[in-house]
């Protein structure tokens, strides 16, 4: 890996320019290049921000170039920032032997993206789990309902601004 790699790239157009061949970049910059807003390379690992409108096509894209295992889903609440929400979901290509991150940034007005799982099954438990937790609705989802918390719970218990004793 050279040098200009091996630091860190921190904006679409460093990713761009010093990685040019990375099969990521490659197939969002073929699938739609604009729909993809960033992209940072540190400590060998991509993140690839996607408008909240791609995702299901960005995962499809990303899939097609041959990440072909869904490992992890996961939340951040960054209240009181806006867009407040952050949602990563972290994919494996065994073949290229890369792990790549797909980021999506929400607002808090309305917390809502479309559901991955007919391109990864396996989104369909962490999805769930990020809506209880967290309260963001996957529009599509088969299944979606609470999973950890009662059907009754009020709130979703993992956002910052959520009483530390609950809601009482």
């Amino acid at each position: 890996m050279s040098e200009s790699i091996k630091k860190t790239l921190s904006s679409k157009l460093e990713v761009l320019e010093a990685m040019p061949n990375h099969p990521a970049v490659q197939a969002l910059q073929r699938w739609n290049s604009e729909a993809w807003v960033d992209a940072r390379f540190d400590r060998g690992e991509m993140t690839l921000t996607v408008a909240p409108e791609s995702i299901l096509e960005a995962a499809a894209a990303v899939q097609a170039a041959g990440y072909n295992f869904f490992e992890d889903m996961t939340a951040v609440d960054w209240f009181p920032s806006s867009p407040r929400f952050q949602l990563s979901y972290h994919i494996l290509s065994h073949k290229l032997l890369e792990r790549i991150r797909l980021r999506v940034l929400l607002e808090e007005t309305d917390p809502a993206v479309e559901s991955i799982t007919s391109i990864w099954p396996a989104a369909n438990f962490f999805e769930r789990e990020v809506f209880d937790l967290f309260g963001i609705r996957f529009e599509g989802h088969p299944n979606l309902r609470r999973i950890m918390m009662p059907e009754d719970w009020q709130g979703h218990p993992l956002r910052k601004d959520y009483p530390v004793e609950g809601y009482r």
